[in-house]
Formats: structure tokens, sequence, C-alpha cells
């Protein structure tokens, strides 16, 4: 048998120069396809952007969250280990912020799911100048919320606000509402729900609309009212919607900060101190950097198991259905 030289000095397909060549191959493939290459071209900004300002401050909080950083110098940051956890479970302020957020949950979210459900059911009627309303309900989603806390500031005043100036035309006394620990967090909610009203209400006209309009005239020649045909029909088939608004709202609703820091600033008497706030509060007026970061890490694991049980009781429901 010959020996062949130049089969000898070919590297096997296990050393390195074999996998540098199959990655080398790889790389031709990948930017031979021009359509490819351009598409991930387009999302590399967005890429960038994620990488730089979600995944990497992920990271490092929840490295942080093992450590005291109390100072201004990182050096300063000795590892604790669990101990920022371990004091959390002890923490009645930070549990009472906790529950300060699930009761603003209770009430923002399915109020605030019914009354956008009421708006877009008169919004699918056949009514003149429905676009103009339907963009009038929407603006409030556009605009700043720093800016509509302060307008609401404004009309909240116990003194010169206009909501109380026209209850005391009709007799009624007006609370401070922004100023007792007993209306101050409704309402926060209620205006959480009117700022939230108009895109609720796009997502129910989009359910609304795929309903075939043959179910309500079957269920109108078999005698049925306007509210059976609603209990009937519009509600299970707005099913698919209903639980998107709420898996939604719940996130939304745990993570609420603006209103609650232009309005009250946690206040009165931490009635209004919601668990995002109570955190900025540590990390950025106490300066507790570490044991700010494990509370982050405890609200994202609460909001985590919220949306899994609320994924698993839609799937439950669904296979008792089917």
């Amino acid at each position: 048998m010959l020996h062949n030289p130049a089969a000898s000095a070919a590297p096997s397909p296990g050393t390195g120069a074999g996998v540098l060549g199959r990655l080398l191959t790889l790389w031709r493939r990948f930017w031979s396809r021009s359509n490819e290459k351009v598409g991930y071209l387009f999302i590399l900004p967005s890429l960038i952007h994620l990488i730089a300002f979600l995944f990497i401050p992920l990271v490092f909080s929840f490295f942080l969250s093992f450590r005291d950083w109390t100072k201004p110098s990182f050096a300063d940051a000795p590892y604790v280990g669990l101990d920022n956890y371990q004091f959390l479970l002890g923490d009645r302020r930070f549990w009472q912020a906790m529950g300060n957020s699930a009761y603003y949950t209770a009430l923002a979210v399915p109020l605030g799911m019914a009354f956008s459900l009421a708006i877009a059911i008169v919004m699918n009627q056949k009514l003149k100048g429905k676009a103009f309303f339907r963009t009038l309900f929407f603006m409030p989603v556009v605009s700043s919320w720093v800016a509509v806390s302060i307008i609401w500031l404004t009309l909240l005043d116990p003194n010169v606000g206009i909501v109380n100036y026209v209850l005391k035309l009709f007799g009624v006394t007006g609370p401070n509402w922004l100023g007792d620990p007993r209306s101050a967090m409704p309402s926060i909610a209620l205006i959480a729900i009117w700022k939230s009203a108009g895109f609720n209400m796009v997502i129910w006209l989009a359910g609304l609309q795929a309903i075939p309009q043959e179910l309500y005239e079957a269920a109108a020649i078999d005698g049925a009212n306007r509210w059976q045909s609603f209990w009937r029909i519009t509600l299970p088939l707005l099913a698919p919607t209903s639980f998107f608004l709420a898996v939604t709202g719940v996130i939304g609703a745990l993570q609420v900060f603006t209103p609650v820091y232009v309005l009250t600033k946690g206040g009165p008497l931490d009635s209004t101190n919601t668990a995002v706030f109570h955190i900025y509060r540590r990390a950025f007026q106490e300066f507790d950097f570490g044991y700010a970061s494990a509370q982050s890490w405890v609200l994202f694991a609460v909001i985590f198991v919220i949306t899994v049980i609320q994924v698993g009781l839609r799937r439950r429901n669904e296979e008792i259905q089917y």
C-alpha cells in the first residue's frame, strides 16, 4: 500500500483543526444566505439593547443579592450568602408593601377589566362618531404617567380640587382622597383604571369582533335576550381575551410605581407603599443595594408563581370544557 503524505497530514475530525474547519464552513453558509444576514442585522440593535439594559442588569442584580453593598465602593461589598433573603422573611415593612401591592391589584385588575369591557361593548355598537370616542378613550394610554398623576393630584386636592367641588354642589363632603389611608390606595387604583381603560378596550374589541354574529342571531331565534346572550355567548367566547388581560394586568399591577411616587410617596402611613416603591426607597434612598436586589428577586418569584397558577387554571378549565 502506497503511503500518502497529504492524507496523513490532514487533521482528523476530532482534532481542533477539524472543529475549526467545520465552524468556518458553518460561518460561510450563514453569511451566504443574504436574507438571514439582513434579518440578523435588523435585530442586532434591539439585541444589543436587551443585553446591555436587561440581561446584564438582571445577572448583576442576582449576583448583588448575595452581597452586602451599602457603601459607595463595590470593593466593600462582602459576600453574605443567603443573609439578605433570611432577613427578608422577617421584614414586616416589606411584606406590608407586598400586601399593599396585592390590595392594589385586587382593586385595579378586576374593576379595570369590567369597566373597559363595558366601554368596549358600547363602542362595538353601530354608533355615530364611535371612532372619535374610541380615540378619546385611548388618549390616556399614550399620555405620560407623570403628567397624568400631576393632573389627578390637582383634581383630587381636598381644598381646590374640582372633584370635591362637584361633590359639594350635591351636598356631599369629599374626602381627602390622597391624604387619608382609607382612600389613598383606592384613589390610585381608580386613576390606573381610567388610564388603562383605552388599552383594555382595544383588546376587548378585538375579542368581541371575532365572535360570529350568527351565534347571536341563533340565540335570538331561540328566545334569548341580550343579558342571556352576554352570559352564554359573549363571556365564554371572550375567555382567551380575559385570560390575556388578567395575566398582563396582574403582572403590571404588582409592579406599580410611578403613580405612587408622584401622588403619595408611599403615604399616608405607608398605606400606598407598594413593593416596587419600597424596593426603590431601600436602594436609592437608604443605599442598601444588596438587600434591595434580594427583594426584587423575591417579587419576581411571587409574580412568576402567580402567573404559573393563572396559566395552570386556564389549562385546567380548557381540559374540563373539552
